[in-house]
Parts: structure tokens; sequence; C-alpha cells
């Protein structure tokens, strides 16, 4: 892992974990984000159309056996979800601006029931600047109700409610490779989901499309 990211993915679980040290966690949060979002916009900026769904590592073990469309898919699909369905109640940034129309999506899932070829193939049909749009339109939206939130909020765990409003919504595959996502997010509390869907799974997965984009140069 990337050792300044480690650094203050490591500074931000202990930080949050404190009532004194909790704002500033979210700050140093904010500042793991900014720096893995500015790696992202660098990657736009050095890739071709190709380099976005290609799949160099396709029979590898890792995060890596994707391609870099998709790794930037999976973060932010799994941010709306996760930030605005099941912490705030409230509508998707995908469903609410039209995202699947504007990104030529085939699906609305996470993605995780894709496998080799079938990532390539939905990747290829993404409109690279509106997912560029959308995972800006997520950060931003899920970073607003992060400050909304006060460190007595960090144990509250996800209602009954809000655990069948996502399945009503279909935006979790039920094919085995995606279903147990629903028990897992529903099975943290708010701290829980802070140090994963929203800081740690972004490294794994950024660092991941690094990792391709160096074997396609």
């Amino acid at each position: 892992m990337n050792k300044e990211w480690s650094e203050l993915n490591k500074a931000v679980q202990t930080q949050i974990k404190k009532k004194d040290t909790f704002s500033t966690g979210i700050q140093t949060l904010f500042e793991l984000r900014n720096e893995l979002m500015d790696t992202l916009i660098s990657i736009r900026t050095e890739s071709d159309r190709k380099d976005f769904y290609s799949i160099p590592f396709i029979n590898a073990d890792g995060y890596h056996n994707k391609t870099i469309a998709y790794s930037i898919w999976h973060i932010f699909r799994i941010e709306d979800i996760v930030a605005h369905t099941l912490i705030n109640g409230d509508e998707q940034v995908f469903f609410k601006h039209d995202y699947q129309k504007r990104t030529g999506s085939p699906i609305i899932t996470t993605g995780n029931e894709l496998v080799k070829h079938e990532i390539a193939e939905f990747s290829e049909q993404l409109n690279i600047d509106e997912l560029y749009s959308y995972i800006s339109e997520v950060k931003e939206s899920t970073e607003n109700i992060l400050l909304s939130l006060s460190f007595s909020d960090m144990k509250s765990t996800i209602s009954e409610e809000r655990k069948e409003s996502l399945k009503r919504l279909n935006v979790v595959s039920e094919d085995e490779s995606a279903a147990w996502l629903i028990d897992y997010w529903c099975g943290k509390n708010i701290q829980g989901l802070i140090q994963m869907p929203f800081s740690r799974h972004w490294i794994m997965h950024i660092e991941a499309s690094l990792r391709i984009l160096n074997k396609l140069r």
C-alpha cells in the first residue's frame, strides 16, 4: 500500500474512535480522499479510452484483475449506496441525476457479479466523462453527510427498514458473488462503514488501477 495513504488511513481509524479527535479524523479522512481523487484525475489525464476497458491481468488473483473503469464504477456505486440508502436514507446520486442513462451503463449494481470479459465489455460501454462527473458528485455528497454526523452517531447501526429499502432497489445483484454485500454493510455500525467503503476500499481499487495502468504503459 502507498505509504502516505496507509499512514493517513491509520490516522483516520485512530482519530474517529475518540470523541476528542473525531472531528480531526473526519478532516484527515477528507485529506486522504482528496489525494486519492487527485490520483483518479491523473489516471484520466494519462489514459486513453482503451486503457479504461483493457484487462491485462484477466486471470490474476486480486483487485487488479478488473479494468480501471470498472474499479472506479465499483468504488463509487458502493459509496453512493452506503452513504445515501443506508446511512442517510435518501435518494442515491445515481438515480437522482439519471446516471445510468448518462454513463450508458447496462447495470445499476455494484458490478460484483461481473467476471473477466463481462467486466471488459461493461467498461467499454461506459461514458468516461459522465463516470467522472458521477464520482465527483458522489464524493461531495458523501462528505456533506459525514459532516452532518457526530461522534455519538458512530455506534449507530443500519435499521432493518433501510436494509429492506436497499433490497427493493435491486442495486446489489442476487448472484452469490454480490449478495453477501448487504449483510456485510448492515452488520457494521457507521464507524465501520467509514473505515471501509469510504476509505480503505478506495485505496485497494485505486492501487489496482495504477497497477493496470503501469502494465499498459
